[in-house]
């Protein structure tokens, strides 16, 4: 399980006046877009129109954590803050721990998809507190914070200092088509960032007694875990929990992942190469995907929908790289790097 630095949550609990959550807030944010880059990664390496299932589901989490990015930036805006996305400091060095000191020894990389990868690292992202063991009557024991209790943590404070009516400005509340309004909703009051807290504790990890979120649907770590055994978790009465991963069979070929290299960077490939450009536009459509959030959560909401079409781009350049075999690395292709560039730099030919 993910582990937590106590000292954020001490942080929290300590504060007196909504403006002390206002970094605890920006942690949120990063350490929400810190998941996406590898499970991305691990998206774009399964080669297209295979793996069909495992592919979909990653997916879904990708999406739904930037829903959560979102809706911490929407929390952050009705208190008063600002969100800072379009900057060198948000974005995480991989391989690495996640932000607020997460992570209990794991480090994060950029990798191909594997079964392996799904349950020592995305499971452990995911963990819940306590989580439900299907087949098997026996509850997990976990004596740490986890990233709910964070955010459970933030919404007790919240109750206790804001006002009913949040004092931000209405007018930077992001929501989209893109997401159903049940899920992505304006925060106005008090009682708006209780209910956006807990989607994004129960999408992550369900709740104490389902796997199931508050809308039906299976959280993170448990949809994981399907793509890990290869079964699809369904209701199952004469089972421990009311669930077992007794459904229709997740196939998986590994023949059918591209070889990425690990955490690939782009001064591993030399300048001007078609490889080296193509890793530049990989990483220049980043940059624009970021600088397209910051404007979003700062005053322009509806950049959203413009923002979340640089993921096709950034899809389609990703798609390129893994297919395309890594020079002076044999046996291996080229893996999206998700480099922060300040300038994008200029494709350059020798």
């Amino acid at each position: 399980m993910l582990k937590i630095d106590s000292k954020f949550i001490e942080r929290v609990q300590r504060s007196s006046a909504i403006e002390e959550l206002y970094p605890m807030l920006q942690n949120a944010i990063e350490l929400e877009h810190s998941t996406i880059p590898p499970y991305l990664t691990a998206m774009f390496s399964i080669k297209p129109g295979k793996n069909v299932e495992d592919r979909k589901i990653i997916h879904s989490i990708v999406i739904e954590e930037m829903m959560h990015m979102t809706i911490a930036a929407n929390i952050l805006n009705a208190l008063g803050g600002q969100p800072y996305i379009n900057n060198s400091d948000f974005v995480p060095e991989y391989p690495g721990p996640l932000p607020m000191g997460i992570g209990n020894g794991l480090i994060v990389s950029l990798e191909k998809y594997s079964k392996e990868c799904v349950k020592n690292v995305f499971m452990e992202i995911e963990e819940p507190e306590n989580p439900l063991v299907f087949r098997s009557a026996a509850l997990a024991v976990q004596d740490y914070s986890t990233i709910g209790q964070f955010y459970l943590a933030l919404q007790k404070k919240i109750q206790e200092l804001a006002p009913h009516e949040l004092p931000g400005n209405k007018s930077k509340q992001v929501t989209s088509p893109f997401f159903d309004s049940s899920l992505l909703f304006p925060i106005y009051t008090k009682d708006d960032a209780v209910n956006a807290i807990n989607i994004i504790v129960e999408q992550g990890e369900g709740t104490s007694i389902s796997p199931l979120d508050q809308d039906g649907e299976i959280a993170h770590y448990y949809r994981f875990e399907e793509l890990f055994k290869g079964k699809k978790l369904v209701k199952d009465d004469h089972a421990p929990n009311g669930f077992s991963f007794s459904g229709a069979d997740i196939p998986f070929d590994e023949a059918d992942v591209f070889p990425i290299f690990p955490n690939t960077k782009i001064s591993m490939l030399t300048s001007g190469t078609e490889e080296w450009n193509r890793m530049n536009q990989f990483n220049t459509s980043y940059f624009s995907l970021l600088a397209g959030l910051h404007k979003t959560f700062n005053g322009e909401p509806e950049m959203l929908n413009n923002t979340i079409g640089v993921m096709y781009d950034l899809k389609l350049t990703a798609e390129k790289l893994c297919s395309t075999p890594f020079p002076d690395k044999p046996g291996y292709t080229i893996g999206p790097s998700f480099e922060y560039v300040s300038t994008p730099a200029k494709p350059v030919t020798v």
